[in-house]
C-alpha cells in the first residue's frame, strides 16, 4: 500500500469519526429536546413541583442549578487562576512542583461519588453547614479545581515565549506581564476550561446528593435578604438542583406525570447549558477583543 493510499484511508477514517461524533450528538439532543419541549411553558418553568399531584413545575430547582453556578466559579476562578499561574510562572522544577501536579492529577481523576462524601464528611458534618448550597458549592470546586488549575497552566504555557521576553525586555514586571500580556492572550483557553467547569456543575448530582441535599425549602421570591431562611439568596439552605431533580423523581417520584416532567426537566437543563455556553463564548470573544485589541 502507498503513502496516498494510506493518507486517503486515514483521511476517510477521521471524517468518519467526526460525523460519527456530530450524529451521536444530534441525535442525542433531538431526543430530549423532543421528548421534553412539549412540557415547556413559562408555568413549568417558575411553578414549584408537585408531591404528589400532576401539573408542577421545575422553578426552585431552576434557581438553584444558576445560583450553585454563580457560587461555585466564584470560589473555583479565582483558586484556578492562582494556581494555574503559579504552576506555570512562579514554580520552581523540582520534587515539591512534580508532587503539586501528580495531587492534581489524582483529584481530577476521583470518582464524584467520592468527592460527594468528602463534601459530607468536611462541610456538613465538620464545618456545620449542614445540606446547603455553601456545602455543594465548596464540593463542586473540589471537582473542578483540577481542571481550572491544568487548563490555566498550559494556556499560559501556550504563549508565545517572544510575547512574554518582548515585554519583559522593556522593563516591566513580572507581575505586570503576566496581567497584561500572558492573560489576555491565553484567555481563548481559560474560557473553554470555564465553560467545561460549568457544564460538570449543571450536571453533576452525585456530588450534591450528600452535600447540597435532595429537598428545597418553600422560597419566597420576594424577600433578596440572604440571612433570611426563606431567601432564595440564603447560602445556608438545602437546595436540589435539576439534575438531582431529573434522578429523584425517576428513580422515586410518586407524580402521576413523572414521565412528562423529567423530559421537560432534561429539555430545560440542556437548554440551559447551550444558552450558557454561548453567553460564555459571545462575552469571552468581546473580551478578548477588549484586552488585545483584535
Amino acid at each position: 500500500m502507498n503513502t496516498k493510499t494510506t493518507d486517503r484511508i486515514a483521511t476517510g477514517v477521521f471524517y468518519g469519526i467526526a460525523l460519527l461524533i456530530v450524529i451521536v450528538l444530534f441525535g442525542l439532543l433531538g431526543y430530549i429536546l423532543l421528548h421534553g419541549f412539549e412540557r415547556i411553558n413559562l408555568q413549568f418553568i417558575t411553578s414549584p413541583p408537585q408531591k404528589m399531584r400532576a401539573g408542577g413545575g421545575v422553578g426552585p430547582q431552576l434557581f438553584n442549578s444558576l445560583y450553585l453556578l454563580v457560587l461555585t466559579m466564584l470560589i473555583t476562578i479565582p483558586l484556578g487562576l492562582g494556581g494555574g499561574i503559579y504552576l506555570a510562572e512562579y514554580a520552581p522544577k523540582n520534587r515539591l512542583t512534580e508532587l503539586i501536579r501528580l495531587s492534581i492529577e489524582v483529584l481530577s481523576s476521583l470518582p464524584s461519588i467520592v468527592v460527594g462524601l468528602f463534601g459530607l464528611m468536611l462541610f456538613v458534618n465538620w464545618m456545620g453547614w449542614g445540606y446547603s448550597i455553601l456545602s455543594g458549592a465548596f464540593a463542586l470546586t473540589v471537582f473542578n479545581l483540577p481542571l481550572m488549575v491544568r487548563v490555566v497552566e498550559e494556556s499560559l504555557r501556550s504563549v508565545p515565549r517572544e510575547q512574554k521576553e518582548a515585554s519583559l525586555a522593556l522593563g516591566i514586571t513580572h507581575w505586570a506581564t503576566i496581567r497584561k500580556v500572558l492573560l489576555p492572550v491565553a484567555l481563548p483557553g481559560i474560557l473553554t476550561g470555564t465553560i467545561l467547569a460549568a457544564g460538570r456543575i449543571f450536571g453533576e448530582a452525585a456530588a450534591l446528593l450528600f452535600t447540597a441535599g435532595m429537598t428545597t425549602p418553600r422560597l419566597n421570591f420576594a424577600d433578596w435578604n440572604p440571612l433570611h431562611p426563606t431567601s432564595p439568596l440564603n447560602p445556608f439552605r438545602p437546595a436540589e438542583t435539576l439534575a438531582v431533580h431529573i434522578w429523584k423523581i425517576n428513580s422515586e417520584g410518586l407524580i402521576p406525570d413523572v414521565r412528562e416532567v423529567a423530559d421537560g426537566a432534561s429539555a430545560i437543563l440542556v437548554l440551559t447549558v447551550l444558552l450558557f455556553n454561548l453567553l460564555a463564548r459571545w462575552f469571552g470573544g468581546w473580551l478578548y477583543r477588549r484586552l488585545t485589541a483584535q
